[in-house]
């Protein structure tokens, strides 16, 4: 692979992850929107787990992204795509890094014999099922109905009826990105990210895939055929981690 094309997957991956966390923010009617090919950001603050601002190009400045951004309340947050940006002076903490990763375009793998039954999320009582089976918890609405569409698809794993699996693959970018994955049951990930693919080579088989991952979910990954691409880091501007606990934002 060669550095320039390294650098086209990366912001692909970048550009992609952008975005679905336009779509979401756009679901809560929250003002966002991209500034030419150097980053996407939003004035107001956003859904948790959800960035104010991602980087969409390694030349991207800080002080660019930050005159934009409500940075006086808690919560203000920058995914940094390709870790490159230094904030600690601005009053960021690093929240977490995280690989990049990237699979060429290719047919999904088996899915083996996990004995889930997969389907797509067809309507608002399903996506506030398959919220609460991600959350672990119980549907706050941050995944709004109008998300459902031909270029973000809400992918459920049910057992006995029981949604217990999942994932979220969204087109965009030239490229399709997997996020949101879950399993409760840790023998289900290789499913669900077999049931991802195979979404992704029935819909756009000519499209490479794309996401980030870290630790064992990553390794989860690159068993799938990925592999890791290049770093990012999500900072965080206040004390208060809250919002970022319960899962990495998309």
């Amino acid at each position: 692979m060669t550095k320039d094309d390294l650098d086209t997957k990366l912001r692909s991956a970048a550009l992609n992850n952008a975005h679905f966390c336009h779509a979401v923010c756009r679901a809560h009617e929250l003002p966002a929107d991209f500034e030419d090919e150097h980053y996407w950001l939003s004035t107001s603050r956003t859904p948790p787990l959800y960035p104010d601002a991602v980087t969409l190009s390694p030349e991207t400045e800080a002080e660019s992204l930050l005159r934009w951004m409500d940075t006086d309340s808690p919560g203000c947050s920058v995914k940094d795509s390709f870790a490159n940006l230094d904030l600690e002076g601005d009053g960021f903490e690093v929240l977490f890094d995280a690989q990049w990763i990237h699979r060429p375009a290719a047919g999904a793998p088996a899915a083996g014999s996990s004995g889930l039954e997969w389907s797509e999320v067809a309507d608002a009582g399903e996506l506030a099922a398959w919220e609460a089976a991600w959350d672990g918890e119980e549907s706050t609405g941050l995944f709004r109905p109008v998300l459902l569409g031909e270029e973000i698809v809400f992918l459920a794993g049910r057992r006995e009826g029981d949604i217990v699996a999942g994932a979220v693959v969204n087109r965009a970018g030239g490229v399709v990105g997997v996020s949101n994955l879950f399993a409760h049951d840790e023998a289900d990930t290789d499913a669900a990210w077999a049931a991802a693919l195979g979404a992704v080579a029935a819909r756009w088989p000519e499209h490479d895939v794309v996401g980030y991952e870290s630790g064992e979910d990553l390794d989860a990954a690159l068993r799938h055929g990925f592999t890791a691409i290049g770093p990012l880091r999500v900072w965080l501007r206040t004390s208060d981690r809250t919002r970022f606990l319960r899962r990495r934002d998309t």
